[in-house]
């Protein structure tokens, strides 16, 4: 288990190995992000993008299932977020492209109000197979604080 007292500034993480695949490019969009170049090859080829490329939403999401996965299997006690800063997509998400994490603590700060919890602000970065970062974000994290004895 980890809980906030276990989190330290400077702490980093890299994890996930999420595959990207085309009709879950095209799914996504249908659903959540309909413009042409997440949807069609031939509506991206005469976009910037050059061909089908995930929402910038799509990708927010896949991070969000290899962080989910990763705090599950690490233990990290999470519950919850208020929210999250600068998320920005630094380049275009492809299908056959693999992405991973990396995360980078900030702050670890206790709860003035809440003994039970604290928070943790952190850079997160997703990158694809090529290390290239494709999205950045500042989450704050709420945290467990370790049960004390007794």
């Amino acid at each position: 288990m980890i809980w906030l007292e276990d989190v330290a500034v400077g702490d980093v993480s890299r994890f996930g190995a999420y595959k990207v695949e085309r009709d879950e490019v095209i799914a996504f969009a249908q659903r959540y992000d309909p413009q042409p170049f997440h949807l069609s090859d031939e509506a991206a080829a005469a976009t910037h993008f050059g061909r089908l490329s995930a929402s910038g939403w799509h990708t927010a999401s896949m991070a969000m299932a290899m962080i989910v996965e990763h705090f599950r299997d690490t233990g990290f006690q999470s519950i919850g977020s208020p929210g999250v800063d600068e998320l920005r997509w630094t380049r275009p998400v492809f299908p056959g492209d693999t992405l991973h994490c990396e995360a980078e603590v900030l702050e670890v700060r206790a709860s003035a109000s809440r003994p039970e919890m604290g928070f943790v602000i952190s850079r997160w970065t997703v990158l694809n197979q090529h290390d290239v970062p494709v999205m950045t974000m500042r989450p704050t994290v709420m945290i467990r604080t370790r049960p004390q004895a007794g």
